[in-house]
C-alpha cells in the first residue's frame, strides 16, 4: 500500500506546530496590504498575525488571492515524485477558487504520474472549521487507513463540522458586500452583532443578531449546546481576530457548560481576516447534520 500525504491550504488557520505534528503539506494563499503582497504561511513568517491586525486597525485594506493551479502542481508533483499519493483538502469552493485550482492541478498531473492517486475534497469550510476538518482526517490517516478510506471519511464528516462566528466591526462585512451600508451603520449605533455560520454549501449566512459583544459570544456557545455531539469528549477549535480575551471568554464558557477538556485557540489568519476584520471570534465543533 502506497503512503499518502494530506495537502491543504493556509486558510485552514491551524497552528504551525499542529500542522507539523500531523505531517501536513500546506500551500499558502496571499494577501495584499498597502501594495505589498504577503504569503499567508501558517507560521506568519511574511506577516505576523498581530502585525496584520494592527495594519487593519491603521486603516489598511487587505485583498486576497487564491492558490494558483501552478502552486498546487508544484506541491503535488513533489509528493508524487517520491512515490506517495495526495489527498488534498481545500478551503470552501463557495468562498474561493482554491478548490477549482486543486482540481485542475490534479487532472493535469494524471498523465505525468499515471500510477499516482490524487483526490481533492472541498472542505466547504473556512479558518479553523477547515482546520478541524483537516485535523479529523489526519487523525484517521494516523490509524492506518488507506487514502480512499480517509477520502470517504472526509466526505462523511464534512457536513458535521460546524462553524459559528460573530464579528465586532461591521465595516468589513459591509465592504465585502455581506451587509448593506445602512445595516452596518445602524448595527454599529445600536451595538448589534451578527451571529453567522458557514452553511452546508460552504457560504457565510447571517442567522441572528445579538445586542452587545458578550451576548454575541454567548450565542456561539448556545449554538454548540444545541448542535454538538458529545461536547465533553471532542476537541473544539476557536479562532479570533486579535482578540484573545474574547476567545478565552468563549473557551471558559464551553468548559463551564460542557466540561470540554481539549480546546485549541488560534488566530484567524490574514486571508480570512481581511474579510472579517479585527475582533472576529469563531467556534468550530462536530455536531449533528
Amino acid at each position: 500500500m502506497r503512503d499518502f500525504v494530506i495537502l491543504t491550504d493556509s486558510c485552514c488557520d491551524l497552528p504551525e506546530e499542529v500542522a507539523r505534528e500531523l505531517g501536513l503539506e500546506v500551500v499558502p494563499l496571499t494577501v495584499t496590504l498597502d501594495g505589498t503582497e504577503y504569503h499567508n504561511y501558517l507560521d506568519g513568517r511574511q506577516i505576523g498575525f498581530h502585525e496584520f491586525y494592527e495594519k487593519l486597525r491603521g486603516g489598511a485594506m487587505g485583498t486576497t488571492s487564491a492558490v494558483s493551479v501552478g502552486d498546487f502542481q508544484e506541491k503535488m508533483r513533489a509528493i508524487l515524485a517520491v512515490g506517495r499519493d495526495v489527498l488534498c483538502l481545500t478551503f470552501s469552493s463557495a468562498l474561493s477558487t482554491t478548490y477549482q485550482s486543486a482540481v485542475i492541478a490534479a487532472e493535469d498531473l494524471k498523465t505525468e504520474f499515471p500510477e499516482g492517486k490524487i483526490y481533492v475534497v472541498d472542505s466547504l469550510n473556512a479558518s479553523l472549521g477547515q482546520g478541524l476538518f483537516v485535523w479529523l482526517c489526519a487523525r484517521e490517516k494516523a490509524t492506518g487507513k488507506t487514502i480512499e478510506e480517509v477520502r470517504d471519511y472526509a466526505e462523511a464528516i464534512r457536513p458535521k463540522v460546524k462553524a459559528w462566528f460573530t464579528v465586532d466591526d461591521l465595516d468589513h462585512l459591509k465592504r465585502g458586500g455581506r451587509i448593506s451600508a445602512a445595516t452596518a451603520m445602524l448595527g454599529s449605533m445600536l451595538s448589534i452583532k451578527p451571529v453567522m455560520h458557514v452553511d452546508e454549501t460552504g457560504h457565510l449566512v447571517a442567522v441572528s443578531k445579538a445586542r452587545g459583544r458578550k451576548a454575541s459570544l454567548l450565542a456561539l456557545v448556545d449554538q454548540m449546546e444545541q448542535l454538538a455531539e458529545n461536547p465533553d469528549r471532542q476537541t473544539v477549535f476557536i479562532s479570533h481576530g486579535d482578540c484573545p480575551d474574547s476567545a478565552r471568554f468563549v473557551e471558559e464558557e464551553i468548559r463551564r457548560r460542557f466540561g470540554t477538556k481539549d480546546i485549541i485557540i488560534h488566530y484567524v489568519g490574514p486571508v480570512i481576516g481581511s474579510h472579517t476584520g479585527c475582533g472576529v471570534v469563531a467556534l468550530f465543533f462536530v455536531g449533528k447534520e
